[in-house]
């Protein structure tokens, strides 16, 4: 029975064919970066890093935003699988005899401390005897290169490697390899950059990398305590010093260095910085914590965020010459190959508290600083040519550079708060920009105004996205303290990198003439030198900012992509905005792309240019709106949309959009002929990201 229902079956589909069938076009997959390794380096130096990634065969091209970065992409490497019977055993040949090697290389007080169950550990099994020899084709992998050449640590960590990696999750979106070759120029500029790599048809997304001033050191594994390898010790470092590694599961890393008595040691930790936000990981980044040890092994210091930050900062004066060891891990001992960290170490200059955290645009402004190693104490801040917006600058010494700070640029008059016994109210006329501190815990400052009915006033709060640890909280009360309207936290779409959005938001219409109070405080009852604040009062500033993502586009001559565009409205803002071109090579077409009054989110298309183009496109898009009787123009921040731990989704704002184009071939994801732009985007539901 079942055999004629198969042939009738058959038939039918046979006779149903209008012709033969097509095959689906096959969908290019665009390259994709999960880590970089190192993820930073000095300046003046050439070295070879790792891109672990997704889809990088092929890969010959190597980006980096800014000038004096450039890179050569030396080879692909595949996921390294199961190794064969006969791979297993000549590996573990190769390595037992570069470690006798070693071994034989070391003093003899050394060579009787590394114990001969070390090798037994390493590389189990005995040597095959009375067997004829045959050629092994070894797997292509960095892991394995340059056996002969491996010192005692670096066999040891490949042993320990070969024997765990079957057992670790596999997680196919970092299990291809890049290496590369870059080389920074000496001159190049200290920072944040973004780090992409392409080839002919496609560009990959941006991770972030760091260009440095100081020596570069990377881990050597094994360095984690209590192993009974019976190595001798890794070098001391002397410092300052850069420090580079990955944590794996389980994994704590650890580096000895030289310090004297007084030295005021400053650890830095880079790793959440480095990459924001891991899609399958709670709590969706990799949590590292620091500490220092004595030459005994008592812990001095620890530290596992600074401030509202998530990556530490540790602060400690040594109280003797010695040799001291930093150790970083996870908080909870998780572990990947994209636990990537960076550590700046040593007596380094770093700012703690500034004051005011900004100025009036047109006016010259000098802070007042503190902290750690500073030769001095006022900063310039370059208000004087700045347009409103926030900025970005670090203090620059003879040897070293500090760590970098935010200040704002704003027009209204600037004041600052007097000091006042108790809470007594400072009278002020609007509108005014004050800046303060809430010198103590549970201070209150309170700012009197004169305001009319019907009056539209608006108070906003700029304090944790300048970097003050102020949880700021606004109550707007009347001549007789009844409260009219208050405000804790206020979410700020372009600092969704923030873990809480502390700065306070009000707007409100008065309702008869008389006096009225703004009341700001600590809503954690926190007080302190450090905890600095800007202050605007006045009327609503109706303006727009617009973020696009995402900030990496590939696609074929003629065709086009989505972005996704969002509005952030203020000050009351609900009138349409039109997104243009404002910097691109010919060809490129943006068209009816519209975010229409009160509409948050809109998908546009931009279609490329009818010919390729030998290398990706920076393009630069702008939003222009009337607002009043002025045409108001902004830059659109381009951003890339990354999830947090399964669900969450955050924008994390990048220097470029870059565009590649490329010639006729395998149909792109998303990609069409034409198009209609100023579409609103579908809901969509979270699906796999890729931290």
């Amino acid at each position: 029975m079942k055999s004629i229902l198969l042939a009738l079956l058959t038939a039918l589909a046979v006779f149903a064919a209008p012709g033969p069938a097509q095959p689906a076009p096959k969908i290019a997959k665009d390259p994709h970066v999960g880590y970089l390794y190192p993820a930073g380096g000095q300046r003046g130096a050439a070295f070879r890093m790792y891109v672990g990634g997704q889809y990088l065969r092929g890969i010959n091209q190597v980006l980096v935003s800014g000038e004096g970065v450039r890179g050569q992409v030396l080879h692909h490497y595949r996921p390294l699988g199961n190794l064969d019977a006969p791979q297993r055993r000549e590996i573990i040949k190769r390595l037992r005899e570069t470690w006798e090697m070693r071994v034989k290389e070391l003093p003899e007080a050394e060579r009787k401390e590394v114990s001969r169950a070390a090798a037994l550990q390493l590389f189990p099994g005995k040597p095959a005897k009375g067997q004829e020899e045959q050629a092994v084709e070894m797997p292509d992998h960095p892991l394995l290169n340059n056996i002969p050449e491996m010192n005692l640590w670096q066999l040891a960590h490949t042993a320990r490697e070969l024997r765990e990696y079957r057992k670790r999750q596999r997680n196919a979106q970092l299990g291809e390899l890049v290496e590369v070759e870059l080389v920074i120029d000496a001159d190049a500029a200290p920072g944040l950059r973004e780090f992409r790599i392409g080839r002919r048809t496609s560009l990959s997304n941006p991770l972030f990398f760091q260009v440095g001033t100081l020596p570069e050191t990377r881990e050597q594994e094994p360095n984690t305590p209590g192993g009974k390898l019976n190595l001798p010790e890794q070098p001391v470092l002397t410092l300052p010093a850069a420090l580079n590694g990955q944590i794996m599961p389980g994994d704590v890393d650890r580096f000895r260095f030289q310090g004297r008595q007084g030295q005021q040691l400053v650890a830095a930790v880079s790793a959440r910085r480095l990459i924001p936000y891991l899609a399958d990981a709670v709590p969706g980044w990799f949590q590292a914590v620091v500490a220092v040890y004595d030459h005994a092994g008592k812990e001095l210091a620890y530290a596992d965020d600074y401030r509202f930050h998530p990556d530490p900062v540790l602060f400690y004066k040594l109280p003797e010459d010695g040799i001291y060891t930093l150790e970083i891990r996870d908080a909870i001992y998780r572990g990947r190959e994209d636990f990537v960290y960076r550590v700046d170490l040593g007596e380094l200059p770093y700012i703690t508290r500034m004051f005011p955290l900004g100025g009036q645009c047109g006016q010259e402004t000098t802070a007042d600083i503190d902290g750690y190693n500073l030769p001095v104490t006022k900063l310039a801040l370059e208000t004087g040519a700045a347009e409103p917006g926030f900025y970005q600058t670090r203090l620059v010494t003879d040897r070293f550079i500090s760590n970098e700070l935010a200040y704002a640029a704003d027009t209204p008059p600037e004041f600052f708060e007097p000091e006042t016994e108790g809470n007594s109210a400072i009278l002020v006329t609007l509108p005014c920009t004050m800046n303060g501190v809430l010198a103590v815990p549970g201070e209150v400052d309170v700012f009197t105004f004169e305001g009319r009915a019907g009056e539209e006033v608006m108070t906003e709060v700029v304090a944790r996205r300048l970097g003050s640890p102020l949880d700021g909280l606004v109550r707007l009360t009347d001549s007789v303290g009844t409260v009219l309207a208050w405000n804790d936290d206020a979410k700020d779409k372009l600092f969704e990198i923030l873990t809480h959005h502390a700065d306070a938001v009000l707007t409100a219409t008065l309702p008869g003439d008389g006096h009225y109070q703004v009341h700001l405080l600590d809503a954690q009852q926190k007080g302190g030198a450090d905890y600095t604040y800007r202050l605007y009062l006045g009327p609503p500033r109706p303006d727009f900012a617009l973020i696009s993502v995402p900030s990496t586009l590939n696609v074929r001559t003629g065709e086009t992509a989505s972005l996704t565009v969002h509005a952030v409205r203020k000050g009351g803002f609900r009138g349409d905005i039109e997104v243009v071109l404002d910097g691109a090579p010919p060809g490129f077409v943006l068209k009816d792309a519209i975010i229409p009054a009160d509409q948050a989110t809109v998908e546009i298309t931009l279609t490329a240019p009818k010919r390729p183009r030998p290398k990706p496109e920076a393009v630069v898009l702008a939003g222009r709106a009337i607002i009043g009787d002025k045409l108001i123009t902004r830059r659109v921040l381009p951003a890339e949309d990354m999830m947090q731990a399964f669900l969450p989704r955050h924008l994390v704002p990048m220097e470029k959009m870059y565009v590649s184009v490329s010639g006729p071939g395998r149909a792109r994801p998303g990609a069409k002929k034409g198009g209609a732009a100023g579409k609103k985007p579908q809901n969509s539901s979270p699906g796999s990201a890729t931290p």
